[in-house]
């Protein structure tokens, strides 16, 4: 697990005017908050967070905030990190403060491993969960969630109770959900082949009328 520094200062005003001056000058607003700590409203410079997102290991970002004019750096991860819909910016952003001797809920990527016998006879794998939440201490947190499906047929699918994850991690899930299973084929393949199909009873079809 690895904490990428991040320098932050407090800000003061919250309002829309004071946030669209902030990313003016290439920064964006943004929140840290946790369970027992005051909420602080900072500010970050947009390139830094980007390079700190761009060089994350696994899906979660974990982060030592260096904050100007506060008491101490506070170690934090992205809780949510908000895009806007056309320019693809971000435009702000919020921290959920973590401490190492308490658990946090995080999410991890699926990484499928292995060709399943499914896959071998012509069927192909739907991923339906690509990120699956985590509940453990943040130095446990995994970089990805490994699933092998060697042993899988056309059919077959894997549930969350299926996967085994190292001990101190758990998967906080109240449904035993799909996630993923190998299908028979691609629809537009069968389709294809009903198509040749057709077209080779038709050249027969000609060939019998001209012979007539």
């Amino acid at each position: 697990m690895e904490f990428i520094d991040l320098k932050a200062n407090i800000r003061t005003g919250r309002k829309k005017g004071p946030s669209r001056r902030l990313r003016a000058a290439g920064r964006i607003p943004a929140v840290l908050y946790g369970p027992g700590a005051e909420t602080l409203a900072l500010s970050i410079d947009t390139t830094d967070l980007e390079k700190a997102v761009k060089n994350r290991s696994g899906s979660q970002v974990f982060l030592n905030l260096v904050i100007d004019g506060a008491d101490g750096n506070k170690t934090a991860m992205i809780k949510d990190l908000q895009i806007h819909p056309v320019s693809r910016d971000m435009i702000h952003a919020d921290f959920y403060e973590i401490a190492m001797d308490r658990k946090i809920r995080a999410t991890a990527p699926v990484t499928v491993t292995g060709k399943s016998i499914g896959v071998e006879n012509g069927g192909m794998v739907q991923i339906i969960r690509r990120e699956l939440e985590v509940l453990c201490y943040p130095n446990q947190m995994p970089e990805e969630i490994v699933v092998d499906i060697t042993d899988l047929d056309i059919g077959d699918s894997i549930h969350i109770e299926d996967i085994a994850v190292e001990e101190g991690v758990e998967f906080p899930h109240d449904v035993n959900f799909t996630v993923l299973t190998i299908l028979s084929g691609r629809p537009e393949e069968a389709g294809e082949e009903e198509e040749e199909e057709m077209g080779e009873e038709t050249e027969a079809s000609d060939q019998r009328d001209e012979e007539e």
